[in-house]
């Protein structure tokens, strides 16, 4: 099993449980542990598989309950840095009974993770980098140490995942710097998975199947478009199929993304660079379908790390 890198936001979510309070309303919250990346290696560690985290937390209690998390995961945590001088992000969120969400995003450490901080990765250790973090994309140092550990994979000849997990509430000011940098790591990776709703923001079209014809000409990545329950168009040197995925009884959404991600990188990990680089499309078929699988499963239980450990690795078998 191959080494995989996932680098960006490690944080904590404070879920309000007042349902339908506005946050200065709330009374009640509860702690999860969160970050699209951080998420993506503990699904990756839920299945067997070798990730490692690169992050920045804080020296205290909500720093090390993160580093503790992944321990618990088996994710390597000799890359999730503890600053002296910033404390743990947090994001806040409470779901209104107009379905829309009071969002208040209390950023700390995981910006101050560094150029300097990355450079003591050796890239060569990992056949597999995942850049799955919309934080990176807020000015600040992260910003820069995610382009650079991106320049260092490449130069390292790994395999490039990307998943630009859109969040709404940090960029709706400025969706164009949220755009273009996305477009960057669409251009330099090899695999990239989006939502339904973000292929046709990325693209600028109206269905997913023209989102899907820009990403073959603009791009020569193999690619997953989530959607939802009728499954995920996979997209593979100028074709594109769907790939259906199960039914089931939804309990809460969280973290399916990130299992899914997981899920294809896990199975990805088993195989040396190059094989993976030139698997055929029915090889990736296969993938897609056991990944749609775990994030499926995933949905069926409250909470994304709990979840993560009830998805059955007989699928991969």
């Amino acid at each position: 099993m191959n080494n995989i890198l996932c680098i960006g936001e490690a944080l904590i979510d404070m879920i309000c449980t007042d349902r339908g309070s506005q946050l200065s309303d709330g009374n009640n919250f509860v702690k999860k542990p969160g970050g699209a990346p951080t998420n993506v290696a503990a699904a990756i560690g839920a299945l067997g598989g070798n990730a490692w985290l690169a992050a920045m937390v804080g020296v205290d209690p909500f720093g090390d309950h993160l580093i503790d998390i992944m321990k618990g995961f088996n994710v390597q945590t000799k890359f999730m840095l503890q600053s002296k001088t910033s404390f743990t992000t947090f994001a806040f969120v409470s779901l209104l009974h107009s379905g829309e969400r009071d969002f208040y995003f209390n950023r700390g450490a995981d910006g101050q993770l560094s150029t300097n901080d990355v450079d003591d990765i050796n890239m060569n250790d990992f056949t597999i980098a995942h850049f799955g973090s919309a934080t990176a994309f807020l000015p600040g140092l992260l910003q820069a140490a995610y382009k650079h550990t991106l320049l260092q994979a490449k130069a390292s000849n790994s395999f490039i995942s990307f998943d630009p997990n859109y969040r709404h509430l940090l960029f709706q000011h400025d969706i164009p710097s949220f755009l273009n940098q996305s477009w960057d790591y669409l251009h330099n990776c090899h695999f990239f998975k989006v939502s339904d709703e973000e292929a046709l923001m990325l693209t600028d079209t109206t269905t997913v199947a023209d989102a899907a014809k820009v990403f073959i000409q603009k791009t020569t990545a193999i690619f997953a478009i989530t959607i939802g329950k009728e499954g995920t168009l996979l997209g593979h040197n100028g074709n594109t199929t769907i790939i259906e995925s199960i039914e089931i009884n939804a309990v809460d959404t969280t973290g399916a993304g990130d299992a899914f991600v997981g899920a294809v990188l896990f199975q990805l990990s088993k195989l040396a660079v190059e094989t993976i680089k030139n698997l055929p499309e029915n090889e990736w078929q296969k993938i897609i379908k056991n990944a749609n699988i775990a994030g499926a499963r995933t949905c069926e239980y409250v909470g994304a790390m709990e979840a993560f450990k009830q998805i059955d690795k007989n699928i991969f078998n």
